[in-house]
């Protein structure tokens, strides 16, 4: 699903974000990701989702080389990747429904199935009877869940979240984390990065640990890997 390949990314002005990382995700695998501030989590999911290029070595997604990837080929590969932020990035001129049909309006979906699609995305998180409402109106983990509703509406293969957790108290998190988990049930690949050592530990799932920009706990051997360049 996931390989890096002594992937490293440095900034200009020199700075090295991530030093020489190997490690693969399988399909349908549930991982952290963990490290400081500054471990470099953030940097690591950009490449996956190609919005930093790496500067040395090769990153493959669901057998696809991002190295080789063209500009043009973005969009169809972004499809099959849901993303969920710590800050939700909900437009609060857009009420619930359609922040979640966003995804959707952007590929050009036939209205009636993207609105069955909102609408079973929306059910999935509990916020079904929601969907007229301005996401201001929600407090903080009704907002993530509809952050969440509007990653997976697509379908994805493969959900990466950033700190999904960070603005909750324990009880909204532990809700959260389920939602995740019950989409890995069903054969969805789950990467999240946190910093939330006790969220981590209620769960039992592998952990790639970053310091400095190096993964230092969690790698495996890198599996091989067909590249499939459209």
């Amino acid at each position: 699903m996931i390989t890096f390949d002594s992937v490293s990314k440095r900034y200009p002005g020199g700075y090295e974000a991530l030093t020489n990382i190997d490690f693969h995700l399988k399909e349908g695998e549930f991982a952290f990701l963990t490290g400081h501030s500054g471990a470099g989590k953030s940097t690591l999911l950009k490449l996956i989702m190609q919005m930093e290029k790496a500067s040395a070595g090769q990153v493959f997604v669901y057998g696809k080389n991002l190295n080789r990837m063209s500009r043009r080929q973005l969009p169809c590969f972004r499809r099959n990747i849901g993303v969920v932020f710590q800050d939700h990035q909900l437009l609060f001129d857009r009420n619930v429904f359609e922040n979640v049909a966003l995804p959707l309006m952007v590929t050009g979906y036939d209205s009636r199935e993207a609105a069955r699609r909102v609408r079973a995305a929306l059910d999935k998180v509990g916020l079904l009877k929601k969907e007229n409402q301005n996401p201001i109106a929600l407090s903080g983990g009704e907002q993530q869940r509809v952050g969440i509703a509007r990653a997976v509406v697509n379908k994805p293969v493969l959900l990466l979240a950033d700190e999904p957790t960070g603005n909750l108290d324990p009880e909204l998190s532990a809700e959260i984390m389920n939602l995740f988990g019950q989409f890995n049930q069903v054969g969805t690949s789950v990467l999240i990065a946190t910093h939330d050592l006790g969220l981590i530990d209620r769960q039992r799932h592998r952990v790639l640990t970053l310091d400095k920009g190096a993964l230092i706990a969690g790698n495996s051997d890198t599996s091989a890997v067909s590249e499939h360049d459209e």
